[in-house]
Parts: C-alpha cells; structure tokens; sequence
C-alpha cells in the first residue's frame, strides 16, 4: 500500500484510490491527473509505480533489435522530422535487398531477435525516384517491396519482422501478417488542431487521426499485435494527451490487440520546423507517464525511451513504465540520430539499481506469445518456429540466449 497522506489536493486522493482498486478511470480524472505537481505529482507516481508491480512484478523488459530504415523517402512533412528526405536530398535513399540483409545479418551476429522496420510513408505517391527505385526491385508499392524484405530477413536471418510503415488498408496489414511477428504505429495525439497551417502536422495527410485509428482497427481486427503510443512536446495540451490516451484504451477494449504504449519526448533537432520550439521536462514526461499508467491499467506494457532521456531515464521506472524499448548494439536511432543508445550493461545496472531486473523481450510481448495450451493467435504461423526455439515458458527470451 502507498500512503495516500492528507496534503495531497482535494479529489486526487480518491481517484488515486480507485486506480489502484482497479476501477476504470474517466476523462476528467485523467485532466486532474495531468496536471498534477510537486508532492501531488510525487503522489501519482507513486501510485502508478505500485499499478504498474501488480501487473508486471519487478520485471523491466527490453528488446534487442536492429534497426531498417528501408526508404527515408516520404509523403509526409512532419515539422519535428529529421528521417524523411525529399527526392534531391543526397542522404535520401531506399535500401537493396542486399543492404537489407547485411543489417540483419550483423543484428544476428550481435544476439539480436527483432528487426524494426522503419520507413516513410507512401512515397511512390509523391516520387517517381521511388516508383523507379520499386520497378528495379519487381514493385509497384512500398509496401509491397517492405512484405518481400520481412519475408528475405526471416527466411535468411531468423529475426522476426516488426513493421513500422505508417498508415494501412487491412489488405497490406493481412499481408505483412504472413512475414512478420508485430507492427506497430504511433497515433501521436488526436488533436486536429496541430493540421493546422504552420503546426506540426501541416501537409500530413497520414497524421489524421481517423486515419491512424482506422489502421489499428483493422489491425485489430486481424489479430495483429500492435505498438502505438503518443508523442509529447509537438503543441498539443495535456488535456489532448489524456484524449490520445484514451482513443488508445478504447481501441484496446475493442480488440486486446494493444500491446505496448510508448510515451515518447520530442526533442530538438537543428534542421526541423520546429528547431525553435521548448522540449517537454522531465517532470512533463513523469506526470504524463503516471497518468498513462493509471489510466490504462496495470496489465498494459508502457515503454518511454531511455536514449532521449539520457541522464534522467531511470526516474522514468519511479512513474510506472515496465519497458525501455528496443535497443541496438548494431544501429543508430534513425529517428533520433543524435540520441546514442544507452549501453545495454549500463541499463541493467539502472535497473538494478531501482529495484529491477531486466528481462529481454521479443517484438512481440510475452502476454502475447504465449497461453496456457501454446501459442496465442496473435503468434503468425510464420514465426512460431523462431519462438518454440527461443521462447522460454513465460514467452520471454531464454536466459541462455541473451548476450550481455
């Protein structure tokens, strides 16, 4: 039990209280919830760090990965941005086959499981570059090419494709299905207002939110486990996060399919729209990962990324998260290229040192590999031969295979 002690503000107790007896909290929770500070904040910490034990004990897991960038060319104009590249662009580039496999072979090398691709959204749209690029290769669409290379990355390597592509018909979902363990797409926020002309999301007609949800319910419906979360710092109100947060719960009670949240930070970047903008504080990523836990639940797996918090990530374990993400020994964060992966040793020392052990996940979380019986219909048939020779009971990684 946490001690819930009398100077905390009026009302936040008792929402506090029914969090952890389990009961399913509002929207206006959540808006008292998000803008807690000082001892107040201290207190949905507190009460979120103790969820977040009853349903996941004191195990942080993480997943060895590598990272795919297989096009940076994109359709989007993101204003915080630094991936995609137009056309004229030297650094802009779509990978070979063969440069697809050497990442992952030096990700096998290294003890990896998980290869993430990444990639901008629909540029054949936009650019004859890529439509050449796809008619070398036997393409007409991305992602088409992207089910050829999970399927070469699989067959060749044994790591097991997690895609990140952006938005989807249901039709390209059930088919990168057949290559890949899980996929996964960031909703961001459900705030129209940041379409607006000069916000972060002007020109992004794959930022709509309709559109992001609309791909996770198809997802959903074909039994697809699913990566998702919200982005903080673009201009959007915390009263948004907590609606974001709630678009994500309610997709979750419609089809279980959610398997992961990430709470993720903007930070600054030198040729981005927005290099002018404030980064959220930590304190705003601890209030907003509290919250994220006491609103979604103790079952939930909710990730914050350790490289774009480098000297304060492990306050993030005192607020509830019960995962650091993927990790690369091989590649760099395309995303967040300036942003170092921590060392994989000195993160479980910061686990340790916070009362954890870390475990080494797949893509896929363990909840969702295995049940009682076997696998879960979440596993593809492709896959479940890399998980019945790597997979321990619990659906994690065998201690035996991890390589500190």
């Amino acid at each position: 039990m946490i001690d819930l002690h009398t100077r905390i503000a009026p009302g936040l107790d008792g929402i506090l209280r029914r969090a952890l007896a389990g009961e399913r909290l509002g929207v206006e929770d959540g808006y008292r919830l998000i803008h807690a500070t000082g001892s107040d904040l201290a207190s949905i910490m507190a009460a979120a760090s103790a969820l977040r034990d009853r349903g996941h004990g004191r195990t942080v897991t993480y997943s060895r990965k590598v990272f795919i960038p297989l096009t940076n060319l994109c359709r989007q104009k993101c204003g915080y941005c630094t991936f995609a590249r137009g056309p004229r662009d030297p650094a802009a580039h779509t990978m070979t086959p063969d440069e697809v496999l050497a990442v992952a072979r030096a990700g096998q090398r290294h003890g990896c499981k998980e290869a993430l691709f990444s990639l901008g959204e629909r540029p054949e749209e936009v650019y004859d570059v890529v439509r050449g690029d796809l008619a070398r290769y036997g393409h007409r669409t991305m992602s088409s090419y992207l089910q050829e290379m999970c399927g070469l990355v699989l067959r060749e390597t044994g790591l097991l494709p997690h895609v990140n592509q952006g938005i989807m018909e249901r039709e390209e979902i059930a088919s990168l299905r057949e290559v890949s363990a899980s996929m996964g797409l960031m909703l961001e926020t459900v705030s129209e207002r940041l379409h607006g002309r000069g916000m972060a999301h002007w020109n992004c007609p794959g930022k709509l939110p309709e559109e992001r949800v609309r791909t996770m319910r198809h997802a959903g419906e074909l039994r697809v486990a699913w990566t998702t979360g919200i982005l903080i710092g673009i201009g959007e109100t915390r009263e948004e996060r907590v609606d974001s947060l709630l678009a994500i719960r309610d997709l979750h009670d419609a089809y279980g399919h959610i398997q992961e949240v990430i709470v993720q930070n903007f930070r600054v970047k030198e040729d981005i729209a927005m290099r002018h903008k404030d980064e959220p504080s930590v304190f705003e990523m601890l209030r907003t990962i509290a919250t994220a836990r006491l609103l979604l639940g103790a079952e939930m797996n909710i990730q914050a990324p350790p490289n774009l918090t480098p000297d304060a990530h492990g306050m993030y374990l005192l607020a509830g998260i019960n995962d650091w993400g993927g990790i690369s020994p091989v590649t760099k964060d395309h995303i967040n290229p300036e942003r170092p992966w921590p060392n994989l040793l000195e993160l479980r020392g910061t686990t340790a040192d916070a009362g954890f052990e870390l475990r080494e996940r797949f893509g896929l979380y363990p909840e969702y590999v295995r049940e009682e019986g076997g696998f879960t219909g979440f596993v593809p048939d492709a896959v479940r031969p890399a998980f019945a020779r790597l997979a321990d009971g619990r659906g994690l990684v065998r201690a035996e295979e991890e390589r500190w």
